[in-house]
């Protein structure tokens, strides 16, 4: 295959959400098919030997699961069935081909609405992340109602994305980019290497249809960008059955199209941690967790506390501060409440499992949920 792209670096990252549509992973018979997702797997294996993380959010439940009752109606609690019986075979397939470990996580609109639930989620999907897992992501079809579903993986994949603080977002089309019209049908079509922005005029490039075993278009992949952009993440748009464009991407380089973000993502999050109003709650930490904290850029971990002031809920946002002294280190988003943090502090990570019967993660604060306050502070993280 020849691509009507040329080459482009890849910005440098180390966390992307991976995209793969139903087109891409079936056998031309209704069933799945390895040919695409094993090449998709070669490369997601290849990220992970240098020790980057990566997300997928696979579609193909829906057609697994018809290729295994041909002719069944498709109606929308047929839909639903057939996605609970594809699931298995979907993930199999996946598993079949990769190293590492995967892990089903089936997300609902209700998951992504609801704090509690997104927060759990993202603690999920980072611990997944952590132990060296493969999350394949989808969403829940089999319970979902239409007034409270995503509508398709493209956008399901930008709010993955933001979710976990993604670099990137890799789509896998079935066409090599965006174009400014369509490439079949419009012989004056023109390859479109890289958007600054996306404009009403780029969006009207594209005519929103979908193949017939997806629910989506590149309509909905320039919706997913600008999801993506204005949280800071790029968007990289590539052909997922062309050998090159996927060695390409293993070189951290691009035949495709690439849509900038329009902003630092790690400083617009460090500057809301820094002007976002505190709960009144804090926490005093020990001189080894000052340390680690101010010069070296660790998270903060219950071994380190000694001290929990005021009563907050989880994921309230409280100061850090030394033993002593009121004078204000740090602050960010606590992984505990005030009373479960009590029982914890002081107290190694592995214990908390056993100290409260739950597990939010291994540390109070992450590293990436909180910013730096002191004036002698060395590291901003």
């Amino acid at each position: 295959m020849t691509s009507a792209f040329t080459e482009q670096p890849l910005p440098p990252w180390q966390r992307a959400v991976i995209k793969v549509g139903s087109s891409l992973l079936t056998d031309g018979k209704g069933g799945l098919g390895k040919r695409n997702a094993a090449a998709l797997a070669g490369l997601i294996g290849h990220f992970a030997d240098q020790g980057r993380e990566v997300l997928l959010v696979s579609s193909g439940a829906v057609a697994a699961g018809r290729g295994l009752l041909a002719n069944h109606h498709m109606g929308v609690i047929q839909r639903q069935a057939l996605a609970a019986i594809g699931q298995t075979p979907m993930l199999a397939l996946w598993q079949g081909l990769m190293e590492q470990p995967v892990a089903q996580v089936l997300l609902s609109h209700d998951d992504l609405r609801n704090r509690r639930r997104y927060l759990n989620a993202q603690s999920t999907l980072r611990e997944l992340l952590r132990i060296g897992a493969l999350p394949i992501i989808n969403e829940n079809d089999t319970v979902a109602v239409a007034e409270l579903k995503l509508g398709d993986n493209d956008n399901l994949a930008a709010a993955v994305a933001t979710m976990v603080e993604a670099d990137i977002l890799l789509i896998a089309t079935d066409t090599s980019g965006l174009f400014t019209g369509h490439p079949v049908e419009d012989p004056d079509a023109k390859p479109v290497p890289k958007i600054d922005e996306i404009t009403t005029d780029i969006m009207r490039m594209t005519s929103g249809g979908a193949g017939e075993l997806g629910t989506g278009g590149m309509y909905t992949k320039l919706e997913a960008a600008i999801k993506c952009a204005s949280a800071g993440i790029g968007t990289a748009l590539f052909c997922g059955h062309d050998a090159k464009a996927i060695a390409a991407l293993a070189e951290d380089r691009l035949l495709g199209t690439y849509i900038e973000p329009h902003g630092d993502q790690l400083v617009a999050r460090k500057q809301w941690l820094r002007h976002t109003p505190p709960s009144g709650g804090a926490i005093r930490i020990d001189p080894g967790a000052v340390e680690a904290l101010c010069e070296h850029g660790a998270s903060l971990l219950p071994g380190g506390v000694i001290g929990v002031e005021g009563d907050f809920s989880r994921d309230a946002m409280v100061d850090v501060l030394p033993a002593e002294g009121n004078c204000r280190l740090a602050r960010g988003l606590v992984q505990y409440q005030s009373s479960d943090l009590r029982r914890i502090a002081g107290h190694h990570s592995s214990d908390i499992q056993k100290l409260l019967g739950f597990d939010h993660g291994h540390s109070v604060i992450r590293r990436e949920d909180m910013v730096l306050l002191a004036p002698t502070s060395t590291a901003e993280f």
